[in-house]
């Protein structure tokens, strides 16, 4: 079975997560995948399969003969979809031998014109997979898990050499809480690689420091007639401390490694308001002096107005995994050779956002990011091609196989 088969019948289970639900797996609906990727992982052949209470799925593959010493070798990806845009009844849509030219989505009407989506025309030729507009189509990271299960099937029918090989699939990646509940000792690595999002090919050893915050505002509400010296408009507090914050420096403004203040949320009346912010930045002292920067406004504004009418939380949610990496270079250094052994130019990229790695190689467990051959994330833009997927499957085998040999 090719990997691009298993990714459609995974697409079609609707598991969105809930940042707001407080529970874990934060929707039930993600157990309906894990039960079936527990099924599924026995059929491959994988050992100690196991589905805990919170909707991690764990298994593991014996080394072969001569490898039982090595160090062993994770593969993880997570069942969750991004709420950016539904994850319910996706219906994806085959484009055998993509002409290269405009796509039209059914459901939506929508079209992708290569010419806007530049990344399609990398695609020409091959079994393009899209959405058919009215939702998104789940390759972050149901595309993961289809590539990681037809590699350990490809390693079992073709014997490949390979170290002791630990697979785990996780909830709730895209809400940040991935690796909260992830058992290190029953998943038994002794370092991993995430598959999880970006073209193949694709290597990344670093993500954003990551934190959130939120601001409140306290006002003081009397009748507008009578507000002159009385009124306090929590509102224009909050659009005051917006604009203390530098406009350059927002996600629509900024690429590569340069970091953002993205504004989320704001609801308010004249007596209360609040702002959710996520704070990004890959350097940490940077990333340090922005956290900072949020504090001196709060600060500033109730200095200004004489009361305690800011509050500001930071929280932190992950760090730059390179802090980790840099020192098992290694995996860096084969997952780039394997990708020239699948046929490819390894490219090596910043990671504009996380991924469950960030947070695993901050508890003990080094885990750079693999591409597995997707684009246009968490949108009914959405795209994957067949081949990609495959060239992802290959990358794995090329690593299982360099690990099968002293480091």
């Amino acid at each position: 079975m090719r990997a691009y088969e298993r990714f459609l019948r995974y697409a079609a289970v609707y598991t969105t997560s809930d940042p707001d639900s407080g529970l874990h797996p934060s929707t039930s609906r993600q157990l309906d995948l894990a039960r079936i990727l527990e099924t599924e992982m026995r059929q491959v052949g994988l050992q100690d399969v196991y589905l805990d209470a919170y909707g991690y799925v764990y298994g593991k593959l014996d080394a072969s003969a001569g490898c039982e010493q090595l160090p062993a070798l994770g593969f993880i990806a997570h069942m969750d979809t991004a709420d950016d845009a539904s994850g319910e009844n996706v219906k994806p849509q085959l484009h055998p031998n993509y002409d290269g030219g405009p796509v039209l989505l059914p459901g939506s009407g929508q079209v992708l014109d290569p010419c806007v989506y530049r990344d399609l025309q990398k695609c020409k030729g091959e079994m393009l997979i899209t959405t058919d507009g009215t939702t998104l189509l789940g390759a972050d990271d149901k595309a993961g898990i289809a590539e990681i299960l037809t590699a350990i099937q490809t390693i079992q029918e073709k014997s490949l050499p390979h170290p002791r090989l630990c697979v785990a699939f996780t909830p709730d990646e895209e809400i940040g809480e991935g690796a909260l509940l992830f058992d290190l000792e029953r998943f038994g690595a002794d370092f991993a690689y995430t598959v999880d999002g970006g073209d193949v090919g694709e290597v990344e050893c670093e993500n954003f420091n990551a934190a959130a915050a939120t601001v409140s505002f306290r006002g003081i509400s009397v009748h507008p007639g009578t507000a002159k010296n009385l009124m306090v408009n929590a509102q224009n507090l909050a659009m005051e401390f917006h604009g203390m914050l530098p406009a350059d420096q927002r996600p629509e403004h900024t690429e590569g490694r340069e970091g953002f203040f993205h504004l989320c949320s704001m609801v308010g009346t004249v007596s209360s308001a609040k702002l959710g912010y996520i704070i990004r930045d890959h350097d940490r002292e940077t990333f340090e002096k922005r956290k900072a920067l949020m504090k001196n406004a709060a600060e500033f504004l109730n200095q200004k107005y004489d009361g305690e009418y800011v509050h500001l939380e930071i929280s932190d949610t992950y760090f730059n995994m390179l802090e980790i990496i840099q020192n098992h270079w290694h995996l860096m250094e084969h997952a780039c050779e394997a990708v020239r052994l699948a046929g490819l130019e390894p490219k090596i990229l910043p990671v504009r956002g996380g991924t469950d790695g960030a947070a695993l190689s901050f508890k003990g467990l080094p885990c750079p990011n693999l591409g597995t051959g997707g684009f246009n994330f968490h949108g009914e833009s959405e795209f994957i091609t067949a081949e990609r997927m495959d060239r992802a499957v290959e990358v794995l085998l090329q690593l299982a196989q360099l690990y099968s040999r002293p480091i």
